[in-house]
């Protein structure tokens, strides 16, 4: 997924990209980038503390089998330690979390994450309920576009799905901002085909990348 930051001229380019889409349509396109979509402690905090004690028992048995034994008030106050310089670790390196999270959990967060960014974003409150978020979350490598129901009834998902496909090639390949344009254009003829542009049209939302 994408490493370099947006630079200002990359932003100018979205903003130009949603400016002509939206030039084609009475829709609206917002696009939201997060570095990430939560803080996830407590969940990789929990899985590291199961990996910790199965191979805490494996050590156990490890030591049985080869005829040693370690006092038990010794064996939980090393199991303390260990899981105090986990926690540490984990507090002061946000970075290492993600990789202890399952995968399901983590899109499950974005997921979450890109909901409430169309909601508190505005998205909904289109007059003609014709409002696009296309959402990107770099840690989890997810990216989505959530589109309200006066586009649902008319757009099948495997619409967005190859939208979303191009998207997350470009970010693979740290072009997450021509990822953005190619998603605007595409959602922009999208919007066109079953919403072209009326006389009485007005901008609603604004035409930039926000970044969170």
């Amino acid at each position: 997924m994408a490493t370099r930051p947006i630079s200002p001229e990359d932003h100018h380019r979205i903003a130009e990209a949603i400016r002509a889409a939206e030039s084609k349509t009475d829709g609206e396109i917002y696009c939201v980038v997060a570095l990430a979509s939560a803080g996830y402690f407590f969940p990789a905090a929990f899985m590291a503390t199961l990996a910790m004690l199965f191979v805490s028992l494996a050590v156990a048995y490890g030591l049985e089998a080869w005829w040693l034994s370690i006092r038990v008030p010794h064996f939980v106050i090393a199991q303390l330690l260990a899981l105090v310089s986990m926690l540490v670790l984990l507090w002061t390196m946000p970075g290492l979390r993600i990789h202890l999270v399952p995968r399901r959990l983590r899109y499950q967060a974005a997921h979450a994450n890109a909901r409430k960014q169309f909601l508190a974003r505005n998205v909904h409150r289109t007059t003609a309920r014709t409002g696009v978020l296309v959402f990107v979350s770099i840690a989890e490598r997810y990216a989505e576009v959530v589109a309200d129901s006066g586009i649902d009834a008319q757009v099948g998902q495997d619409v967005w799905d190859g939208v979303v496909s191009d998207l997350t090639a470009h970010a693979g390949d740290d072009r997450l901002a021509d990822g953005f344009v190619k998603a605007i254009e595409a959602t922009g003829a999208v919007l066109a085909e079953h919403f072209p542009v009326s006389s009485g049209d007005s901008n609603e939302l604004d035409d930039h990348l926000v970044e969170i």
